[in-house]
C-alpha cells in the first residue's frame, strides 16, 4: 500500500510490519488506536506526520519487509500463531510480574506510598482483564475459527476488552515514568519496570494482530 499521512495506522502496520518499529519508537498506538489516520495519531504525539511517513519509508527501504505477513496467512495459522506466541507466554509472564509488583510494593511502599500501591492495583486489574479475555477467546472465537474457518461472533466485545487493556497499559506507563526506574532502585524494582515495558510491547503486537488483521479478515470472510 502507498503510505500517506491519511493512511490509517493499523492498516499501515498490517501491510508493513516493519512500520511498527517506527510507531513504537514514537509512542504511536498502532493496536487499540490503530483506526485513526496517521496525521491524527501524530498530532496527538506532537509529531510531524510527513516526517514520520519519511521515516517509515526509510525503514522499509533499509529493512527486509518480506517476512511473514499475517494478513495473507491462513486464518487457522494466524490463530495458532497468536496462541503459541502470545497467549502461552502471557500465562507464565503475568504471575511473574505480579510476584515482583507485590514484592516491590511490600519492600519499598514506604518510599513510594502513592505510586507503588496504585501501580500494583492497576497491574492486578490488567492481569485479571487479560486472563478473562484469553479464556473468552480460547473457548469461543478461536475454536470457531479452527473448526469452521471463520466467525465474527463476539468480536465487538473483544474489541472493548482491547480498549480496556490499552487504557490500563497507558496508566502503567504513566505510573512508571515511561518505565524509567528511580535513582537507587533495587534489582527487583528495575526488573519489574523492564518486564512491564516488555509486556506493553508484546501486548501491542498481540492486539494489533487481532484488531488490524484477524478481525477485519473475519468481517470480510
Amino acid at each position: 500500500m502507498d503510505i500517506t499521512t491519511e493512511s490509517r495506522v493499523g492498516e499501515i502496520a498490517a501491510a508493513h510490519p516493519l512500520a511498527t518499529r517506527v510507531f513504537a519508537r514514537h509512542g504511536i498506538d498502532f493496536c487499540c488506536g490503530g483506526g485513526v489516520p496517521l496525521s491524527q495519531a501524530c498530532a496527538k504525539r506532537e509529531l510531524d506526520a510527513g516526517a514520520v511517513v519519511a521515516e517509515i519509508e526509510a525503514t522499509l527501504a533499509d529493512g527486509d519487509d518480506a517476512g511473514e505477513h499475517w494478513s495473507e496467512a491462513p486464518l487457522d495459522a494466524l490463530v495458532r500463531h497468536i496462541l503459541a506466541d502470545y497467549h502461552e507466554p502471557l500465562r507464565e509472564e503475568l504471575p511473574r510480574l505480579e510476584t515482583m509488583a507485590r514484592k516491590v510494593n511490600r519492600v519499598h511502599g514506604e518510599r513510594e506510598p502513592v505510586r507503588l500501591p496504585a501501580l500494583l492495583e492497576t497491574y492486578l486489574a490488567l492481569e485479571a482483564e487479560i486472563s478473562r479475555h484469553l479464556a473468552d477467546e480460547e473457548t469461543g472465537l478461536f475454536p470457531a475459527i479452527l473448526e469452521r474457518g471463520a466467525s465474527v461472533a463476539g468480536a465487538a466485545a473483544l474489541l472493548d476488552d482491547h480498549r480496556e487493556v490499552g487504557r490500563r497499559l497507558a496508566e502503567i506507563r504513566e505510573l512508571t515514568d515511561d518505565f524509567v526506574p528511580p535513582e537507587g532502585a533495587c534489582n527487583t524494582w528495575r526488573a519489574l519496570w523492564a518486564g512491564l515495558e516488555a509486556l506493553e510491547s508484546s501486548l501491542h503486537e498481540h492486539i494489533h494482530l487481532e484488531n488490524n488483521v484477524l478481525f477485519p479478515r473475519l468481517a470480510a470472510a
